[in-house]
């Protein structure tokens, strides 16, 4: 088996794991064709570091749009694909499924189909010779109890419609895998952080209306518990993933930090209120405001990433509080590409679910 893939077709290379990615892998001096639909949520100044660099390649396009991925997979001969474009919020897939079904499960499909033809012909079928990776959520299993752990033989119990189609794509993978042969990974990864996170996530969102001097929004009583990754040690895994990782295989990566959500605003707040105190004083902790929980919210998440540990080598190299305090401060010391965002239309409020910001 080889030990590294040096080209690689990276979906959704501009979103906030995607870019993560593609730095990370050009850095280690691979070649990388990232193929992204440009929607809200990405961006190119994510990737203004690897921009100009030979050994990347941008191309503008749709996942689902099968005779522009023949000619990509074509033209850039990868060894393998990494699929991580995708509809991502859950309060946007409660608002409109639609654009959730048409990217993560047709979308998913049409990559598979594609690569699955690229693999029999330019690599003869060879299963060392490639690999599809299928980069998914631990959403997919739904909620757990107070105690507990997701592992990979967890039963699938989506709860979002976001859920629910990540969940579609992953079993779509893993029948092309069993049925055609084609040679297929799939991972599930607890939630990520870290910079370049469009913000309508929990940490950007907490970060964005703090310093705006807007209610920092937090759904029920802040009581749902989430696994946290930090999003430069997943693009580590799913590179080793990508390189050692068995056909047919599924391997969980976390962070084992499980945080509560109100727990976590409030160490983000403390540490914003050292990073930039109030012009007037005070912790940024007083703008704390409890909204409406999301229908389907699932109480916790915690992910038993011991597999990828044994097997592949690949533990998480973060803490969280030193990660939670270096985003922050990346927020802050960025206002270009937070001042982008804005300008791209992103007022500071929650996103989906209508009503439900203050």
């Amino acid at each position: 088996m080889t030990e590294r893939r040096e080209t690689l077709l990276i979906t959704g290379g501009a979103g906030f794991i995607g870019s993560a990615l593609v730095r990370r892998a050009i850095g280690e001096g691979r070649r990388v064709v990232n193929l992204d639909k440009l929607t809200y949520a990405a961006n190119l100044r994510n990737l203004e570091s690897v921009e100009n660099n030979p050994l990347y390649t941008f191309v503008k396009g749709d996942i689902a749009d099968r005779p522009l991925l023949d000619r990509v997979l074509g033209d850039a001969k990868p060894d393998a694909v990494m699929h991580l474009a995708a509809e991502t919020h859950v309060d946007r897939s409660i608002d409109g499924p639609a654009d959730f079904i048409q990217t993560n499960i047709v979308g998913s499909y049409a990559l598979m189909e594609a690569a699955r033809d690229y693999w029999r012909g330019a690599r003869g079928g060879d299963p060392e010779a490639f690999r599809f990776h299928h980069v998914s959520t631990d959403e997919v299993f739904g909620a757990l109890g107070e105690t507990g752990v997701f592992t990979e033989e967890s039963p699938y119990a989506p709860n979002s419609p976001y859920a629910a189609s990540k969940a579609a794509s992953d079993m779509l993978a893993r029948a092309w895998g069993r049925t055609f042969g084609l040679p297929v990974v799939i991972s599930n990864c607890s939630n990520n952080y870290g910079p370049f996170q469009f913000p309508e996530k929990l940490i950007p969102t907490v970060i964005f209306n703090a310093i705006a001097g807007a209610p920092i929004p937090v759904y029920g009583r802040g009581e749902n518990v989430r696994d946290w990754l930090h999003v430069d040690d997943h693009a580590e895994a799913l590179l080793a993933i990508v390189d050692r990782g068995a056909p047919l295989e599924t391997y969980n990566v976390g962070g084992d930090e499980e945080v509560r959500n109100i727990d976590l605003v409030r160490r983000l707040c403390a540490a914003l209120d050292e990073l930039r105190p109030k012009a007037g004083g005070g912790s940024y902790a007083e703008q704390i405001a409890f909204v409406e929980d999301r229908p389907g919210h699932d109480l916790r998440y915690a992910i038993d990433a011991s597999k990828i540990a044994g097997t592949l080598g690949w533990r998480p190299r973060t803490a969280f509080a030193d990660g939670l305090r270096a985003t922050a401060l990346w927020y802050l010391e960025n206002d270009a590409w937070r001042q982008s965002i804005q300008d791209g239309g992103f007022d500071g409020r929650r996103l989906g679910l209508e009503g439900t910001s203050p």
